[in-house]
């Protein structure tokens, strides 16, 4: 059966090419992964903030590897996952997920490491990442969804003019079990 709308945007934007480098005015670059990387992302998941907001942990480099693969896969259905660099090392990670290309709607999910938090390199990469995702690829909506616990991340959110839309009950799974999950988002037109 014939679909009434038009995708929004084009599969091959992410099928057929290459995962860019994006980069802004500051130091700060979003880089694709390396499977170089995984003693990095390793380090930063021994972190308790940081696993306290994820539903899985890192056992072994060899087991982040396996991850950065997944997420190197990921790209071509629109799921970019990107490395945040700042002064030269990784500051944290940025990415889309959930992407309905169809539907032109994706979600932003983030985390930065320990010795980056408090410098503004979560709002500053999200900017960066949503404005490429608006301007270059042509989603339509971007979502962003956290904890009701996490007021960090509340933050971010409201820094980067993600409207709190709601809360979803029970949304999200964590080690002590469901959360309640704020739902923040963005359109191409705000």
């Amino acid at each position: 059966m014939p679909e009434l709308m038009p995708t929004v945007v084009d599969p091959d934007r992410f099928a057929t090419t290459r995962q860019p480098t994006l980069t802004a005015a500051d130091d700060l670059t979003l880089r694709p992964w390396t499977t170089a990387d995984a003693p990095a992302v390793y380090e930063a998941f021994q972190d308790p903030a940081i696993r306290r907001w994820h539903v899985r942990t890192a056992e072994s480099v060899e087991q982040v590897q396996q991850w950065i693969q997944a997420w190197q896969t990921a790209w071509s259905a629109g799921n970019g996952q990107w490395t945040v660099i700042s002064g030269g090392e990784i500051a944290g990670r940025i990415g889309l997920r959930r992407s309905d290309l169809t539907e032109g709607v994706t979600e932003l999910a983030y985390w930065t490491t320990p010795a980056s938090r408090g410098q503004g390199i979560a709002p500053r990469a999200a900017r960066i990442l949503t404005r490429w995702a608006f301007d270059d690829i042509g989603f339509d909506r971007i979502e962003l969804a956290h904890s009701v616990h996490n007021p960090q991340s509340c933050r971010v959110a409201e820094k980067c003019g993600y409207a709190l839309e709601g809360t979803l009950r029970g949304a999200g799974r964590h080690a002590d079990g469901r959360h309640d999950m704020h739902l923040h988002a963005r359109l191409r037109i705000d």
